[in-house]
This record gives C-alpha cells, structure tokens and sequence, in this order.
C-alpha cells in the first residue's frame, strides 16, 4: 500500500473487530477486501485487560448493538489471538493484499512491527491523547496513522509533536509536553509530519453526515500531513467527497453481513456496497484530472460542430463594405470567431461570398477599412 504515490487515494477495508473473534470470519474479511478490491484490510490489535477498566461501560451504539454494558466484556468477546492473526496474516499475504492491525497498546505493536513486519501503525481516534502511546508506537520505526475523532486541532497538533520527539528523540531521551513541542517545531519534523497520514473522523457509529466536517481535510494538508478521511457515515458520498478535497487515503469499515451481532456491523459496509465505494472513489480521483483548464482530448471533434464562426449572412459582393447585414456568426466554427465580426464591419470585402460562405481570414488584414 503505497500511499505517497501519485494516484487515487488507498481505500483501506477496515474489518476491525468485525470477526467477532471468529477467525473463519477474519478470513473471510480478508478475501471480501480484497475480491472488492481494497487497497489493504485493516483489524484490530489490544489485550482487553489492559485497554478498559473493568468498570468501563459500553458506548451508547454498542449497548443498542446488544453488547451489554461492560466494555472489558465486550471486549473479551471480540479477540483474536495472535496465533490466529498471524495465519489470517498469512492468508492476506497468499492472497496479496496488504494487511494491517490497529495496536492499543506498545506490546501489541511491537508483535505487529517485528513479528509481522507491519508497515505502518494505525492510531485510533481514542488513543490520539495518549501520548506515551504516541511516542513509543513512532519509535518503532514505522509511519503512523493518526485517526483524529472527537478532537480539537490543538490535540491534533500536540500528537503530531509527539510523532515527531518518538520519530527524532534519542531512545533514552525523556519525553515531556515542552520536549514534544519543542521536537514538533524542529526543521526535521516536517519530514516526519510528510509521511504521517491523519484522517479526520467523527466518532459516531454511524455518524450524521452533517457531522463529517469534510473541509478539515484542507487544515490538515495545510500542516503538511498526508490528509485522510475515515468515513463512519452511511452510504458513499462522504468518501467521494472527501476525495475530492485531497484525501489520500479512505478507510471504511467492511462486513459480511449488517445483521451479525457485534458493535459495528450496522455502521459497516457489506461486500456489493463496499464494492461500489472502491469505485466510487477511484472514479472520483480520476475526474479530478487536471488544474490548468485547456479542451480535453474528447472535446476536440466537438469544437467545430457546437462553436459558431463568421459567415455571409447574404451573397456579397466583392467591395462590398462588411455590415450587420451581410455577415453573421453560426455554426460550425471552423472559420473566424465570432469577435471577429467587430473588425470585419466596415471593411471591403476582397473576394465576392456566397450565401452562408466563411468569411476568409484574410478579410482582416490592415489597410482595407472603407473610408
């Protein structure tokens, strides 16, 4: 999955925990992603233990999903072990296509990182102020992936920072808020904030488009990050839109099915829909084309048939003077264009026309104005 290259955006499949721990279910993702061809698939790394509390309740849209109200429950239904990971690994890797995990924590990552050799580390919208996390996930080596819902542009900011001292700062070197932003301000951050994608994001499952706030797009290009754009809004034209203003990279969740139970399957796109956003996306980066307006390639033939050009609007007389009432401007403009009809007037005309002829370029040389 290369994402600096030029070209459409990278759509990722965002399967998450949509396996519901199943790993049959996992590979069947895998190969939904790629047959509806995904730029990579994407799943979710955590130890439940470590990630809630265990009086941590379940969000609103996942108690409505039927997940209960314990968080730590919820999440111990939804693991995949890592000796299922790496074979679902494999699998993506047989099928050829890119493969990804979102670590909530460094021991997930560093399994992700140097055992499965990921290449670049996602961070959920809920980590983006764990910035310890931050640190450690970019000493890592890989570029990051900052998923930015529920923030505000200084935290947005402040994690970049933290991207940036992980990225630059020595291993032993002490992080702290000034240090992040001193590290965030240095000339060599701006290498590290080019190839670290942020996605804006609203976190709601699924989330009201008029909640998607597409233009932040442009803020985060301005800061010169690649933009992306993680779409929990239903349906395709949120994505498309959002190709529109510059995103780089679509990450929409992808299921099987929106009636298996888990907490996103009904904000998730099957297969057929999936399909459909692929292309959507794709076509829509395609019809951007180019900034500098000039006739397209197609539009050439039709120039002659829809333009109008100068014509006798009567038979003419050779020294005939030019007036409104010999010429006149229809189409097909393969002759003289329509301005030109201000300088014909008053002038002799060289040669005598038929009714409907092309008036002759030559008719503006100087020097043959009546007097």
């Amino acid at each position: 999955m290369n994402i600096e290259s030029v070209g459409p955006p990278a759509v990722i499949a965002e399967a998450g925990v949509n396996h519901n721990g199943d790993e049959r279910l996992a590979r069947a993702l895998v190969e939904a992603a790629q047959a509806a061809g995904a730029s990579a698939v994407k799943f979710q790394t955590f130890d439940p233990e470590e990630l809630a509390a265990a009086a941590a309740p379940t969000a609103g849209y996942q108690a409505a999903a039927g997940q209960g109200d314990a968080q730590a429950d919820m999440l111990r239904r939804l693991v995949l072990d890592r000796d299922a990971l790496t074979r679902v690994w494999r699998h993506a890797g047989a099928l050829g296509l890119p493969i990804l995990s979102t670590p909530f924590d460094l021991d997930s990552a560093r399994f992700l990182v140097g055992q499965l050799g990921m290449s670049r580390i996602k961070v959920g919208s809920g980590e983006l102020t764990n910035l310890p996390l931050i640190v450690g996930l970019a000493r890592l080596g890989p570029p990051l992936m900052l998923s930015t819902g529920m923030a505000d542009l200084a935290e947005v900011r402040r994690a970049l920072d933290a991207v940036a001292f992980g990225a630059l700062s020595e291993a032993g070197a002490r992080p702290s808020l000034a240090a992040l932003a001193e590290a965030g301000r240095s000339p060599e951050a701006a290498a590290v904030r080019s190839r670290t994608v942020v996605f804006q994001c609203t976190t709601q499952y699924p989330a009201p488009v008029a909640e998607a706030n597409l233009r932040v797009l442009q803020t985060y290009a301005r800061l010169g990050v690649i933009p992306g754009y993680s779409d929990h809004t239903p349906g395709l034209a949120a994505a498309v839109a959002a190709t529109a203003l510059g995103a780089q990279v679509i990450e929409k969740h992808l299921t099987l099915s929106n009636d298996l139970p888990g907490p996103d399957h009904r904000a998730s796109l099957e297969p057929t829909p999936f399909a459909a956003l692929v292309t959507a996306v794709r076509e829509a980066s395609e019809a951007l084309g180019e900034a500098d307006k000039a006739p397209t390639p197609s539009e050439w033939p039709n120039r002659a048939v829809a333009r109008r050009t100068v014509v006798a609007r009567r038979a003419i007389a050779a020294g005939e003077v030019f007036g409104p009432d010999t010429l006149a401007v229809r189409r097909a403009g393969t002759g003289l264009d329509p301005a030109a009809i201000w300088r014909l007037e008053g002038r002799v005309a060289r040669r005598a026309y038929a009714a409907e002829a092309l008036i002759a370029p030559d008719e503006l040389d100087d020097g043959d104005a009546a007097e």
